[in-house]
C-alpha cells in the first residue's frame, strides 16, 4: 500500500464536504494533494539527528569485513596453533615470537591464502544467491538472521582459542576453514542486503559504509598489534583478539535494529510513512515495477567489471602474498623488524590507504562518466602483482628477490592499497546512479555479487602465486 502526501495543513472544502479536485486546476491549485509516484522523494526528508544513520553506516560497513579481517589479522595467534610440535618451541611457556624468525611450515605459509579461498567462495556464492532473494526474503530477516549466525561461529571460534590443538593440527585446519566459510556465507548476506539498503541513500552514506569496510581493516590490526606490544602470549592475545570481534559483532546487529526506527532511514527505505508525515487517503500511488536483471546489468555493466577486476587483483597479493613480505633487517634482534614489521606494513598501513582512498572518492569522484578508462585503471593495476611477488617475501623456492628495501616495499604497498580504495568505491558511488530508483538494491546486490567473484578468482590465483615463490 502506499500514499499520497498532503504538502498543506489544511484542504479546502467544498460544500460536500469533499477536497476540490478539478482536473484543470489540480497542477495549479497548491492545496491540493497531488498523486506523485515517488512522493516521499519530493517533500522535505527527515534530518538525520547526529548523524545517527551516517555513523551508523559506518558500523554496519566495518561489521561487513570484520569476520574476514579478523581471521587474517591475527597472525600471531594462527602462527601459534599450527607452529611445528616437534621442534623446540612445542609448548605455550616455552613459546615465544622469536620463534617467527625460523622458516614458516607448509601450514604457515598457506594459511593466509587457505582463508581467503575458504572466505571468497561461499561469500561469492551467496552474494549472487542474495541478488535473486533480494525481493523474495525480508530484509530484516536476512540482516538480522545472518547477524546471528556469524556471532555464533565466532563465539565457537572464540572459544576454541583455549582447546589444545596440538595432537591433531590438520583436523584443526579443516575445522578452521569450515568455520570460516560458514561465516562467510552468513557475512555475505549481510553485506549484499547492506549495499542493497546503502544503494537507496545519499553519496556520502554510501562512502560511510564504503569507509567503514576499510576501517574494518585498520581497528582489527590495531588490535593485533596492540596484543603484541602488551607481551601476552599468543593464546591470551588471541583471546582479547576474538572477545573483542564478538563485541563488534553484537554492536552492529544493536545498531542495524536502532537504525530501522530512525525517521531518516525509513524515508530512504519507503518502509513506511514518517510520523511527522501527514496522509490523506490511501491509494496506490508506488506500481509494483518488475525486476529485470538482465536491463539492470547492461546499464552498470561496465561497473561490475570495475568491481571484479579491483578485488580480483587485490587479493591475488593481500593477504596472501604481503604477509609473507619479511624486514629487510629481520633476526637482528630489533622489535621493528621482528615483530612489528608484518602487521604494521602488511595490515595497518594497506588498510589505511584503502580508507584513505575511499575517503578521497567522496571528494574527487574521477573519472566520472568514463567508465572504459575506469576499466583501463583496473586492469593497470595488475602490475602490482609481479612487483610485489619480487619483494622479500619468504619462504622462496623459485623465483629471485629483486627488491629487498623496505622503503621501496612501504611505498608499493601504499599505491597498492590506496588505488584499491578509490577505484572499488567509485564503482559502488556510480553504479545506482545509472538505474532506477525501484532497481538500486538489485543494481547494489549485483555490484556485491561481482565484488565476491572477483575475491574468488583473486584468491584462487594467491595460493598459485604462494607456491610460485
Amino acid at each position: 500500500m502506499a500514499y499520497s502526501i498532503n504538502r498543506q495543513p489544511l484542504l479546502e472544502y467544498d460544500t460536500d464536504g469533499e477536497p476540490e479536485n478539478d482536473p484543470e486546476t489540480e497542477f495549479d491549485n497548491p492545496h491540493v494533494a497531488i498523486q506523485d509516484e515517488e512522493p516521499f522523494l519530493q517533500s522535505y526528508p527527515p534530518t538525520d539527528k547526529c548523524r545517527l544513520v551516517y555513523i551508523g553506516f559506518y558500523i554496519l560497513g566495518i561489521n561487513t569485513l570484520v569476520p574476514f579481517t579478523f581471521f587474517v589479522t591475527a597472525d600471531d595467534y594462527w602462527m601459534y596453533k599450527f607452529r611445528d610440535i616437534h621442534g623446540n618451541n612445542t609448548g605455550i611457556h616455552n613459546y615465544t615470537r622469536i620463534g617467527n624468525l625460523e622458516k614458516r611450515n607448509a601450514i604457515q605459509a598457506s594459511f593466509a591464502s587457505y582463508v581467503n579461498v575458504a572466505s571468497a567462495v561461499p561469500n561469492t556464492v551467496f552474494l549472487i544467491l542474495n541478488t535473486f532473494i533480494s525481493k523474495k526474503i525480508s530484509l530484516q530477516t536476512r540482516m538480522n538472521g545472518s547477524q546471528c549466525i556469524v556471532l555464533l561461529l565466532f563465539i565457537l571460534t572464540t572459544a576454541f582459542i583455549q582447546v589444545n590443538t596440538d595432537e591433531w593440527q590438520h583436523g584443526f585446519l579443516i575445522f578452521t576453514l569450515l568455520t570460516v566459510a560458514l561465516i562467510n556465507s552468513a557475512s555475505a548476506l549481510n553485506g549484499g542486503g547492506l549495499m542493497g539498503i546503502v544503494g537507496h541513500f545519499p553519496v556520502t552514506y554510501i562512502t560511510a559504509m564504503s569507509g567503514g569496510q576499510a576501517l574494518a581493516g585498520i581497528f582489527t590490526a590495531i588490535t593485533e598489534i596492540s596484543s603484541l606490544w602488551i607481551g601476552a602470549s599468543p593464546i591470551v592475545s588471541g583471546l582479547i583478539y576474538f572477545i573483542i570481534g564478538d563485541i563488534v559483532l553484537v554492536v552492529a546487529l544493536v545498531t542495524f535494529i536502532f537504525m530501522e526506527k530512525r525517521e531518516y532511514y525509513k524515508y530512504y527505505m519507503l518502509h513506511k510513512v514518517p510520523e511527522s508525515t501527514v496522509v490523506t487517503h490511501s491509494v496506490d500511488v508506488l506500481p509494483r515495477h518488475r525486476i529485470s536483471y538482465c536491463r539492470i546489468f547492461k546499464k552498470i555493466w561496465q561497473y561490475n567489471v570495475v568491481t571484479f577486476l579491483v578485488f580480483c587483483v587485490t587479493t591475488m597479493a593481500y593477504p596472501g602474498v604481503t604477509v609473507l613480505v619479511e624486514s629487510q633487517d629481520k633476526g637482528k634482534g630489533h622489535a621493528w623488524n621482528d615483530v612489528y614489521f608484518v602487521p604494521v606494513v602488511a595490515y595497518l598501513l594497506f588498510s589505511t590507504g584503502d580508507y584513505f582512498g575511499r575517503k578521497l572518492c567522496g571528494y574527487l569522484c574521477w573519472p566520472r562518466n568514463r567508465p572504459w578508462l575506469l576499466i583501463f585503471l583496473s586492469f593497470l593495476r595488475i602490475l602490482f602483482i609481479p612487483t610485489i611477488m619480487l619483494c622479500n617475501a619468504h619462504p622462496r623456492h623459485h623465483l629471485p628477490v629483486y627488491i629487498h628495501d623496505d622503503v621501496y616495499f612501504i611505498l608499493i604497498m601504499i599505491c597498492f592499497s590506496c588505488t584499491s580504495g578509490y577505484i572499488c568505491n567509485l564503482a559502488f558511488v556510480l553504479a545506482p546512479t545509472h538505474v532506477e530508483r525501484h532497481e538500486k538494491e538489485v543494481a547494489s546486490a549485483m555490484l556485491a555479487a561481482f565484488l565476491g567473484l572477483g575475491m574468488t578468482a583473486g584468491s584462487m590465483s594467491s595460493v598459485l602465486f604462494v607456491k610460485m615463490l
